[in-house]
């Protein structure tokens, strides 16, 4: 890890998980909490955290939609039957109804697939009346997660928690509106992308979240 100004780069997502969790420190064994990342790169994050506060682990998958003909920009996303749209890029493309409609059912189909992939046929951890720690590896637009936390008030989670290394000033804006708790170690002033925040960046794999999913279930369960 370095500093720019006073802000710090990470040297990788394991690095950053791990300062996080020294933020979180109130949540460390309780029976009723959880820590759910966003695959692929916050699930690294969320293991960091899962194993320092030992608590158990599991993922949310959320699919970002792709504005048309440029995938890249994220008009919204997509988890568990819940579509979440950007507001302020999301109208833009309002009269492409049918080029939308099939930006949508292709993330749903990817998205069942990387739920059948990670999981195979385990069933999801339980959401209901807990208090649920939302983790990626940092938000430029908050779409992903703004999902995610609507598709854990859907579940009943009876406190959500958004824990991120580092995001935009306006995904935080977006996000304190929408969850209990927003935990995010630095929001600089200037936001150009989640890597620039890295020393180390590589996207995660599929492999890399089955292991890190199967080696905290594996983990002997906290004292209570």
């Amino acid at each position: 890890m370095h500093e720019v100004g006073r802000l710090r780069v990470f040297h990788d997502r394991t690095e950053a998980g791990r300062a996080l969790a020294a933020r979180l420190g109130e949540y460390a064994r309780r029976p009723d909490a959880l820590v759910l990342g966003l695959p692929r790169g916050g699930v690294p994050v969320a293991h960091a955290i899962a194993a320092a506060l030992e608590l158990p682990l599991d993922v949310l998958v959320v699919r970002k939609l792709g504005a048309p003909g440029q995938p890249e920009l994220a008009i919204g996303a997509i988890a568990a039957g819940v579509v979440v749209r950007n507001p302020e890029v999301g109208g833009w493309f309002a009269g492409d109804r049918r080029m939308l409609d099939a930006t949508v059912e292709r993330e749903r189909a990817e998205l069942a697939r990387r739920e059948h992939l990670y999981r195979a046929n385990s069933p999801p951890l339980a959401l209901e009346g807990r208090t649920v720690l939302l983790v990626d590896d940092g938000a430029a637009t908050g779409a992903s997660m703004r999902a995610a936390v609507a598709v854990a008030r859907a579940l009943h989670a009876g406190f959500v928690v958004v824990a991120l290394p580092t995001a935009s000033p306006e995904a935080c804006r977006a996000l304190r509106r929408d969850a209990d708790r927003v935990v995010c170690l630095q929001v600089p002033p200037s936001f150009n992308a989640v890597g620039e925040w890295y020393e180390q960046f590589d996207p995660t794999t599929d492999r890399e979240v089955i292991d890190l999913l199967r080696a905290r279930s594996a983990a002997p369960p906290a004292a209570s």
